[in-house]
């Protein structure tokens, strides 16, 4: 079995959240997904767990913060270029996303933008030159 991350996030109304996902290029699981829950997978290994508050509060007594004034993460995912980095911040921004929360980064090597899905919680979408995979960023950089 592929080693798959759960990514969970507490959302203040479900259905906006699953309609955001939906249109970023998640698909709803209907077998993990209730009034409480929705499973939404972006691949075979890859999938958001979109929690009612009252939901994940069954999982940790912390509170949760307000995504729109602080941050604990940021979310990072890879996509195939750079044209698909601009395409998803694009459609999230169209969905009730806030686009580019964070500056551009273009480092020639790697392109990054981000966004805020409508709770307020940042995603990083970036391409990076698969030579930079293979040789690190540090002699990409260099070159």
């Amino acid at each position: 079995m592929t080693q798959m991350i759960f990514v969970n996030l507490p959302v203040a109304d479900l259905a906006k959240s699953k309609a955001f996902y939906s249109a970023i290029g998640f698909t709803n699981e209907p077998k993990f997904t209730d009034d409480t829950a929705a499973a939404m997978q972006l691949s075979e290994a890859i999938v958001v767990m979109l929690l009612t508050h009252e939901k994940w509060k069954t999982f940790t007594s912390k509170a949760i913060p307000n995504a729109k004034q602080s941050a604990q993460v940021m979310n990072a995912l890879g996509c195939q270029s750079r044209e698909a980095v601009d395409a998803m911040v694009e459609t999230a921004s169209k969905a009730g996303g806030t686009p580019d929360c964070n500056p551009k980064q273009d480092y020639g090597f790697m392109y990054g933008r981000s966004f805020e899905d409508p709770d307020g919680h940042i995603w990083e979408v970036f391409w990076m030159d698969p030579a930079a995979v293979e040789s690190g960023p540090a002699e990409m950089a260099a070159a």
